[in-house]
């Protein structure tokens, strides 16, 4: 809605017409903590794109007809995305580990909230959250900072200045998480799509690398690019020599007082009970048993991953604006890789017994589902290695 239209560009035409004749591209994407709008121009159209960005964040329109557009445009957006198994595994993870808190809203919000917004909804939306303090203005490439902070203090200065931050909201309305699961059964879907996940750390967080070099270690696979047996995860490995799955992807997400991390994978339902046991069993490995050659080498492959996705002035801008809103700063990657390089066995260990041993899974899963263990089998493979085989000698495990 924010490129319908505003006072000075008064329809979409105008502003695409503006936009086209710079050359420059003009988007914005929404995940579940920030917001951004950015264009991609020449350096000589810097200070027209600014102008732009100023204008459509401080004085949209907001035509009732464009919302009514709109509004059949996002519910046919929402109709995509559950056709996107992947994001429905994620949706329904989200859901099931925090619950009634806004984390564990999609992205979109439900379809009753599209279809009843209004132009009112909207203005007030933007007047409480695009304040100063939540905000961040970040510029890479062929750009003179000076010139931007001038510029940016010229057109910038119709936004709230209301002191609340970000880090107060979130210590007024922290994150739960929640040991539960979300199964869907499905007996049309010919494989099983599962997520299983633990409480991760927030951004700031002294475990968020370590947790970054446990994903690395736990890696991914997927079936259509060959056999794993060469793979550096043994977690792959395992998976591709039993013909487990398809395709396993370790996830870490970060968020402003929370994480989630975990695996998520897609299987043939006749799998599931033995894959179950093999990744379980590969999460409490971590815990006890990690060499130091698979550490170094998720670390070298976790450093190589965060310079791959920087590349280019675009990733460059939207790295330094979400550390800013995150960190306060930007960190030089000289001091980020230190702190990866720092990450060793025993700090992998430690962690992984933090975050896996004894704690509570959320469980997302879609297909047919009739193997796959119950949450609370889950719950019970989370004890430590020796917990485990006491378990098993003494007639418990089930």
């Amino acid at each position: 809605m924010a490129f319908k239209g505003t006072r000075r560009r008064p329809n979409a035409q105008v502003l695409e017409v503006e936009i086209e004749d710079m050359g420059a591209r003009l988007n914005a994407y929404t995940s579940r903590e920030q917001t951004t709008f950015f264009a991609d121009v020449q350096a000589r159209h810097v200070p027209a794109a600014l102008d732009v960005l100023s204008d459509i964040l401080q004085h949209p329109r907001f035509p009732e007809r464009a919302i009514q557009r709109e509004r059949g445009v996002i519910l046919r957006e929402m109709e995509e995305v559950q056709g996107m198994m992947e994001e429905v595994i994620f949706d329904h993870l989200h859901a099931a580990a925090f619950q009634g808190h806004p984390l564990g809203d999609t992205i979109l919000g439900p379809e009753e909230n599209i279809r009843s917004i209004s132009k009112k909804d909207l203005e007030q939306y933007i007047s409480t959250h695009y304040t100063c303090p939540r905000m961040v203005v970040s510029a890479a490439g062929s750009v003179s900072h000076d010139e931007v902070v001038d510029q940016v203090k010229e057109l910038f200065t119709e936004f709230s200045t209301d002191p609340t931050t970000a880090d107060q909201l979130v210590q007024a309305n922290p994150a739960i998480f929640t040991g539960s699961e979300v199964r869907v059964e499905n007996a049309e879907f010919p494989l099983a799509h599962i997520a299983i996940a633990f409480k991760g750390s927030s951004w700031t967080d002294p475990s968020s690398i370590p947790l970054m070099v446990i994903q690395s270690i736990l890696g991914s696979w997927n079936r259509s690019i060959g056999v794993g047996n060469c793979s550096g995860s043994s977690l792959a490995r395992g998976i591709s020599n039993a013909n487990l799955a398809e395709s396993l992807m370790a996830f870490n997400t970060n968020y402003r007082d929370t994480g989630i991390f975990g695996i998520y994978t897609i299987a043939p339902p006749d799998t599931l009970q033995d894959l179950s046991r093999l990744i379980m069993a590969e999460f409490r490995r971590l815990a006890s048993q990690v060499s130091e050659t698979e550490v170094a080498r998720a670390r070298n492959q976790l450093k190589s991953s965060l310079l791959l996705h920087i590349d280019g002035s675009t990733a460059v801008t939207e790295n330094n604006g979400r550390q800013m809103l995150t960190y306060g700063r930007v960190m030089p990657f000289l001091e980020l890789f230190a702190r990866i390089d720092a990450v060793d066995c025993a700090t992998v260990m430690e962690t992984a017994k933090e975050y896996i041993i004894d704690k509570d899974i959320a469980l997302a899963a879609v297909g047919q589902l009739t193997e796959l263990p119950e949450l609370s089998w889950f719950r019970s493979e989370t004890c430590s290695d020796d917990d485990f085989t006491r378990r098993i000698l003494f007639g418990n495990a089930k």
